[in-house]
């Protein structure tokens, strides 16, 4: 079994910065992508930003420029910088995993419980 806990939500005013981290724990033996995604009342599932195993990286257009994902390896642990946020940025962001675990043959996506992004204008 795999597991993703979220941190570092909260509530900021419009043009400052929040640090979102995701840790995966479990049965892993690696790990491919790994990224955010949010979900804001009325919206539909939006895919925030990726990051591929070396380091590639995709970004949705409305967050280009402010947004900067990373992950460690070694603590298997994704990140995303968000600077600059609007009131528009207000959902909550899930973070998901590809993981291959031992006794497996394929990566599976694993998602966090959801962490809360307040942004107030």
């Amino acid at each position: 079994q795999v597991q993703l806990v979220e941190s570092g939500g909260g509530l900021v005013q419009a043009g400052g910065s929040l640090r979102l981290s995701c840790v995966a724990s479990g049965n892993i033996f690696s790990i491919n992508g790994m990224g955010w995604y949010r979900l804001a009342p009325g919206n539909q599932r939006e895919l925030v930003a990726a990051i591929t195993s070396g380091a590639s990286t995709n970004y949705a257009d409305s967050v280009k420029g402010r947004f900067t994902i990373s992950r460690d390896n070694a603590k298997n642990t994704v990140y995303l910088q968000m600077n600059s946020l609007k009131s528009e940025d207000t959902a909550v962001y899930y973070c998901y995993a590809s993981v291959l675990s031992i006794g497996t043959v394929r990566h599976y996506d694993y998602w966090g419980q959801g962490t809360q992004v307040t942004v107030s204008s």
